[in-house]
C-alpha cells in the first residue's frame, strides 16, 4: 500500500496549520470555511482547496484569468498557494492528473446566502418562508449558478452535502455553520436540477451518522432509494384563479362539500400493475370525480414515504410529493386540472408522528432534535414511530411552514390532519407510568394544542379559502371553533360518532333495529357542536373490517344493496359534509389493499352500477339544493319530523336553508313496505319526489309515490300520506301550493 505523503508546512504565512490540513483531509474540521477558499494571509490572498485525485491545481477568476498555481500539501488532495488578486472573490480551479483534467468552481470562495434577518426570524420561530430558505434551491449567487443547501442541525460537529456530484465524499463539501440558528449552509456552483444528495453529519461526539435525507427536500428518489433530489422551482403556469377566488370568498361551512377519499397508488393502475403518473391520474380520476358528482378529492398522504403498506402515513419527506407518480410539477398539473374542472384537492397531512427510518428525522444531528428524547413523550407505541417535539419552536416552525407550503406552492384546498387525538393527550395509548403529566398535572398535551392553534391561524391567515379538517375521535371541546374563542381553530372535524353508530346500526338485522333506534337519533344531540364531516373512510374497509357492502345486514344481495343505498341516502340527507372512500361508491366487495387497483369490473354488474348511480344522483342533489348543504353546521338547518317510530324503524326530518324550499328526508330501515304512512310536513302543497333509493334505475323494487305526494292541513297539522319503499330513503322537495 502506498504510504500517504505529508509535507511539513513551510514557515510561511501562506501555509495552513498542519492540524487544519489533517482535519480537512480526515473530514473532521469543524469550520472548513476558515481554512478553504481564498483566505487573507500576511502577504496577501492565498487559496486552499481539497481536490482528491488531482496532482496539479491552477486558480482562475470566474472570467478565466489565471491568478495562481497551487502546490500540493497532502497527497489526499490538499492544495494551497498565493493568489495575484487583491480582493476576495469567487474563483475556479483547473485540476489535472496523469489521466486528464477538469474544472471546478470553489464553493468556499462564495459568501453566505442567508442573512441576518433570516437568522432573526428563524431563531424566533416566526419565519413563514422557511421553504424558500432551507433545503436545496437553484440560485444565481455572486456571478455563478448552482444550488444553495441549508439544513438545521445545531448539535452537529460537522455537516457536509454529499451526492452524485462529489462521489458521496463528506470531506469535499463541509458546510458553513450559522451559530445563532444552528443552520448549516453552502452554495455549490456548477450543479443543477436532478442531482441526488444527502447530508453527512458528525454528531456532537464526532460520530458519523447514517446519511440523512433533506427534511426540506422538494423531490426524492423512488423507493427503495432514499436520497433527496435537487429540483428547480415549479414551472407550471396556473389557471385556477376562478376556483381560488370563489373559495376565498366562500364560507366553507355553507358550501356543498362531498369528498372522494383516494389512495393515489391503488385507485387504478396501468395494465402491467405499475402506478399511474399524475398526468394519467388527471386524465382518468378528474373526469370520473366530476361525473360522480363529488366536489373534492382527498388524497391519503402523497408526501414521500419509504413503505407502501403505511399508505403514506409514515412520511420521511413532508415537503416532497412522492416520486411514485412523477415529479412535483406533475402534481401541480393535477391540482390545476382538478381546479379547472371545479374540483378541490385536500391532502391528508401527518404532523403527529414520523417513522424511525435511519435516513429520516430520527436523531437527526446525533440528538433527539425533532422528537422528544424521553420515550414517554417521544415514542408512539401504536405505530412504533417518533413523536414531534411540539415544545420546540424550530420543530413547530418546520410543521407550520409545511402546511403553508402545500397551500401556497401546490394550491391545495385543504389539509385533513391525521391522528389529532394522539397529539392532544399525553396518555394516548399509554398505561399508567408510561406518560408524563403536563405542567398543570393534567393529561392534555398543551404544547400540541398550541402548535395546532398556531398552524390553523397561519393557514387561515395566509391562504383564505383553504380549510383544515381534524381527524379527532374524542370529546375534546371546540376543535372546529376559532382560536380567539378558545378553540383549536380547525374548519371541520370528522364525526367519528356518526360513523361508528350508523355502521353498527346497519350491520344489525332489521328486526332488531327497533332496539337500537337511538344509534340514529343520538347523533343529532351533538351534530352542531362542531363543524362536522361525516366520514366513511379507508379505515372502515381494511384490516379485516370488510367493505361497506359486506357490513350491511341482509339475507341476500338484494337486501344488502338496498340497505347500502338507503344508508347513503340517509347520510347525504343528514347534516354535515360528506366523505366516501374510493370503491365504496360502487360497492366494492373485496377489502381495500394498497397493492392492487379497485375492482372496476364490478361496474359490469347492474347492482354495482346502481349504487354508483345512487351516489352520483345524491351528489347532484346535495350540490344543487341549498337546503341540503347551506346549513350543514347550524341547527336551524335541521328539524325532526318523525323521531320516535322505533317499532317501524322509520325516521323523517326536514333540511332547511334561508330563502330556499326545504327538503324532507324519509327513511324506512326495514324490508317491509309501509303503505299509507303519514309523515308530518313543513307546509301544505305538492311535494315532488327527487330521490328514491329503491328506484328500479338503482336496482331497487321500483316502489314509490308516482313522483309526488300531496301534503294537506288537518287537525293534527300538515301531513302527507305516502308509500315508504322497503329499505329505502326518499327525498321530497316542495313543488308549490
Amino acid at each position: 500500500m502506498k504510504k500517504t505523503r505529508q509535507v511539513a508546512a513551510p514557515k510561511s504565512a501562506v501555509s495552513a496549520a498542519q492540524r487544519d490540513v489533517d482535519a480537512i483531509v480526515a473530514g473532521r474540521h469543524r469550520d472548513a470555511f476558515a481554512v478553504l477558499g481564498p483566505q487573507q494571509a500576511e502577504t496577501g490572498l492565498v487559496a486552499r482547496c481539497f481536490v482528491p485525485n488531482a496532482e496539479f491545481v491552477t486558480a482562475y477568476t470566474l472570467q478565466g484569468k489565471k491568478i495562481g498555481e497551487l502546490s500540493r500539501r497532502h497527497d489526499a488532495g490538499f492544495f494551497e498557494g498565493k493568489l495575484t488578486i487583491r480582493k476576495r472573490q469567487p474563483i475556479r480551479y483547473h485540476a489535472r492528473n496523469a489521466t486528464g483534467d477538469w474544472w471546478l468552481t470553489d464553493p468556499f470562495s462564495f459568501g453566505p446566502v442567508l442573512g441576518p434577518m433570516d437568522d432573526y426570524y428563524i431563531a424566533e420561530g416566526t419565519h413563514l418562508r422557511l421553504f424558500d430558505k432551507l433545503g436545496a434551491h437553484l440560485i444565481d449567487h455572486e456571478g455563478a449558478s448552482g444550488v444553495h443547501f441549508a439544513v438545521w442541525a445545531p448539535n452537529a460537529r460537522r455537516v457536509s452535502v454529499v451526492g452524485d456530484f462529489n462521489e458521496w465524499d463528506g470531506r469535499r463539501h463541509p458546510m458553513r455553520f450559522r451559530q445563532d440558528t444552528g443552520i448549516w449552509e453552502i452554495f455549490l456552483p456548477d450543479i443543477g436540477a436532478g442531482r441526488a444528495y444527502k447530508y453527512e453529519i458528525l454528531g456532537p461526539k464526532g460520530q458519523r451518522l447514517p446519511l440523512k435525507a433533506d427534511p426540506f427536500a422538494f423531490h426524492s428518489e423512488l423507493r427503495p432509494a432514499t436520497a433527496s433530489i435537487t429540483t428547480a422551482p415549479l414551472t407550471h403556469k396556473w389557471g385556477d384563479e376562478a376556483h381560488k377566488s370563489y373559495w376565498a370568498r366562500a364560507d366553507a361551512r355553507r358550501e356543498a362539500m362531498s369528498i372522494y377519499e383516494v389512495h393515489a397508488g391503488s385507485w387504478q393502475r396501468r395494465d402491467d400493475g405499475t402506478f399511474l403518473s399524475w398526468d394519467e391520474l388527471a386524465d382518468r380520476l378528474i373526469p370520473y370525480v366530476v361525473d360522480t358528482g363529488f366536489t373534492h378529492i382527498e388524497f391519503l398522504p402523497i408526501t414521500e414515504h419509504p413503505y407502501d403498506p403505511s399508505w403514506g402515513y409514515q412520511t420521511t419527506g413532508l415537503y416532497a410529493p412522492t416520486a411514485r407518480f412523477g415529479d412535483p410539477d406533475g402534481f401541480a398539473r393535477f391540482v390545476d386540472g382538478a381546479h379547472r374542472a371545479g374540483i378541490g384537492v385536500i391532502l391528508d397531512w401527518v404532523p403527529a408522528h414520523f417513522p424511525v427510518d435511519e435516513h429520516g428525522l430520527v436523531w437527526f444531528d446525533g440528538t433527539a432534535l425533532y422528537e422528544h428524547a424521553d420515550p414517554r413523550k417521544g415514542f408512539h407505541p401504536d405505530w412504533n414511530t417518533a413523536i414531534y417535539n411540539f415544545g420546540r419552536r424550530e420543530v413547530v416552525s418546520f410543521l407550520v411552514n409545511n402546511a403553508i407550503y402545500w397551500a401556497e406552492k401546490f394550491h391545495l384546498d385543504g389539509l385533513r390532519v391525521d391522528a389529532v387525538a394522539s397529539m392532544l393527550y399525553l396518555d394516548y395509548s399509554r398505561k399508567q407510568g408510561e406518560w408524563i403529566p403536563n405542567e398543570k398535572g393534567g393529561r392534555e398535551n398543551l404544547e400540541a394544542v398550541k402548535f395546532l392553534q398556531e398552524m390553523n391561524v397561519a393557514v387561515y391567515g395566509t391562504h383564505p379559502g383553504v380549510v383544515t379538517i381534524a381527524e379527532e375521535s374524542t370529546s375534546w371541546p371546540k376543535v372546529s371553533q376559532p382560536v380567539y374563542e378558545g378553540g383549536l381553530g380547525f374548519g371541520f372535524k370528522w364525526n367519528m360518532g356518526f360513523m361508528h353508530d350508523t355502521l353498527e346500526y346497519f350491520a344489525k338485522e332489521p328486526i332488531f333495529r327497533k332496539h337500537h333506534h337511538d344509534q340514529i337519533t343520538f347523533g343529532l344531540v351533538y351534530a352542531f357542536s362542531e363543524n362536522f364531516v361525516l366520514p366513511l373512510s379507508h379505515d372502515e374497509v381494511v384490516h379485516g373490517k370488510g367493505t361497506l357492502i359486506s357490513k350491511m345486514s341482509g339475507s341476500d344481495d338484494w337486501q344488502k344493496f338496498a340497505t347500502l343505498r338507503a344508508y347513503y341516502g340517509f347520510m347525504w340527507g343528514y347534516p354535515g359534509k360528506k366523505l366516501l372512500f374510493m370503491g365504496q361508491e360502487f360497492a366494492q366487495r373485496s377489502e381495500w389493499s394498497e397493492e392492487r387497483a379497485l375492482d372496476w369490473f364490478l361496474l359490469d354488474y347492474a347492482p354495482h352500477r346502481g349504487v354508483r348511480a345512487t351516489v352520483r344522483d345524491l351528489n347532484y342533489l346535495y350540490r344543487s339544493r341549498p337546503a341540503l348543504h347551506a346549513r350543514d353546521c347550524e341547527p336551524e338547518g335541521f328539524n325532526w319530523l318523525i323521531v320516535d317510530d322505533r317499532q317501524n324503524s322509520v325516521f323523517a326530518w326536514a333540511r332547511n336553508a334561508p330563502e330556499h324550499d326545504p327538503i324532507v328526508v324519509v327513511c324506512n330501515f326495514t324490508p317491509i313496505q309501509r303503505d299509507f304512512y303519514e309523515v308530518p310536513m313543513p307546509r301544505a302543497g305538492k311535494w315532488r319526489e327527487i330521490m328514491n333509493t329503491d328506484a328500479s334505475d338503482y336496482g331497487g323494487s321500483g316502489k314509490g309515490n308516482g313522483g309526488a305526494v300531496e301534503a294537506r292541513a288537518g287537525q293534527g297539522g300538515v301531513k302527507a300520506t305516502m308509500l315508504l319503499p322497503p329499505l329505502s330513503t326518499i327525498m321530497l322537495e316542495f313543488a308549490g301550493e
